[in-house]
């Protein structure tokens, strides 16, 4: 396996399309805390350029210190950067998908790095609109649903097997509408760092509880000069209202919502996602 060094410990990482002389392709994961294996469909663009991949700190094949304070915004900026240090990407498309997006928001904003492009996969600019969203999304679910749900949160009893069977609807209408869903999500589930997630989002999808609950770029997105793609699914819990506004707010930026997909639009519908990630690769 091969790892970087990187404040807290060490990060797995590994390159596909090695052969390939252009500019390679960094793919963030979303969570906090959820593995790479949920982009494996993005191994297909592959045959233009190396994609990378990497686990984030505390999740995944990389180390879990299992140190609270290391799961911060700020950390995971650094960690990204030194990233792209060790493995010398001067040149750079970068990707995130969810929070990966948002991290990456973050770099662009407090690094200025040089970037050939940059794509937001399902990535909200502000996590107080993003639980709005998720609210209204939450009240479309069967009334049972709804009751569950909140009074299992109230209680704090999230971890209990009712309250995970209880948000399974939303996540398979608004997170993955595939079935079965895909041996890398599945995978993801199974190795995720839970203690990042807990502590930056909270419980679930909806219920934003942690530290990201007031994170917001929104105002500063008109700071990115990189060439932006925002790209979502029609059924996406980060809605394409949110990702609309972020296209008025980033200058040049192009906003693409493909049909019959949610927040895994890459994996829901790869053809169509692939094409319009080369073509504005290329």
């Amino acid at each position: 396996m091969s790892y970087i060094e990187v404040p807290g410990g060490r990060v797995w990482y590994k390159i596909t399309g090695e052969q390939h002389d252009a500019t390679p392709l960094l793919c963030l994961h979303g969570g906090p805390g959820f593995t790479h294996n949920y982009l494996e469909a993005l191994e297909a663009l592959a045959d233009r350029r190396p994609v990378i991949f990497y686990d984030q700190l505390g999740c995944g094949n990389s180390d879990r210190p299992g140190d609270p304070s290391l799961w911060t915004v700020d950390r995971f900026v650094e960690e990204l950067a030194q990233v792209r240090a060790a493995l010398g990407l001067d040149e750079l498309h970068l990707f995130g998908s969810s929070w990966g997006g948002m991290l990456a928001m973050q770099y662009v904003l407090d690094r200025g790095p040089a970037l050939r492009s940059l794509t937001l996969c399902g990535s909200p600019a502000s996590m107080p609109r993003w639980v709005a969203d998720c609210a209204e999304l939450l009240a479309l679910q069967p009334a049972d649903v709804q009751a569950t749900i909140s009074e299992h949160e109230a209680s704090g009893f999230t971890a209990c097997p009712e309250y995970q069977a209880a948000i399974l609807g939303f996540y398979r209408e608004h997170v993955c509408r595939l079935d079965p869903w895909p041996a890398g999500l599945e995978r993801s589930f199974a190795q995720a760092g839970y203690d990042v997630y807990n502590t930056m989002n909270g419980p679930s999808e909806f219920a934003v509880t942690g530290t990201l609950k007031t994170w917001d770029v929104m105002d500063r997105l008109g700071e990115i000069y990189v060439p932006t793609l925002l790209v979502g699914g029609r059924y996406d819990e980060c809605r394409p209202s949110q990702l609309a506004e972020m296209r008025r707010r980033i200058p040049g930026s192009r906003l693409e919502i493909i049909e019959e997909a949610s927040h895994l639009c890459f994996a829901e519908q790869p053809a169509e996602f692939m094409t319009l990630v080369n073509d504005f690769l290329s």
